[in-house]
């Protein structure tokens, strides 16, 4: 079975925010001289800048599968095992990350849009995405793909 979607959404607000917080520690460590502490801090800048710069969709060989930066970290769920899949809006106070929110876990790197997958197990989550009306879309065609008889 192929690819029938994909899709990376960059975390701007993501990389600003951590890329301004790094040009501080460093400055911090020019100015005011060599620091453990700062050290510290600048590699856990670093490493969340390097693990969630961005989030990766794919539909293929029928899961759904997301991962966040070079796919370190990633999931993923069998089509078969999705009820349904809504656009939603999440709260501004959800962040982006990873979260644990009253709908779900939430997967998420920049914006308020996602789709709110429900499984038939009755379990929900939520993905972050620039374009939830083309994932709907691209999920409802592979779980009627997976369905349909060969």
């Amino acid at each position: 079975m192929e690819t029938t979607y994909k899709r990376t959404q960059i975390g701007t607000v993501t990389l600003v925010s951590l890329g301004a917080g790094v040009v501080v520690v460093i400055g911090t460590m020019v100015y005011g001289g060599y620091n453990l502490i700062a050290l510290v801090v600048l590699l856990i800048l670093l490493l969340c800048l390097l693990l969630f710069y961005g989030l990766t969709i794919e539909i293929s060989n029928g899961m759904l599968k997301w991962s966040f930066g070079p796919g370190i970290i990633r999931k993923r769920v069998a089509l078969a095992d999705i009820r349904s899949a809504t656009a939603v809006r999440n709260h501004w106070i959800y962040g982006w990350g990873i979260r644990y929110t009253p709908y779900g876990w939430l997967y998420n790197v920049s914006g308020l849009r996602a789709v709110e997958i429900e499984l038939k197990d009755g379990k929900r989550f939520r993905l972050g995405t620039d374009e939830p009306e083309q994932l709907i879309r691209a999920i409802q065609r592979a779980t009627q793909d997976a369905q349909t008889p060969t």
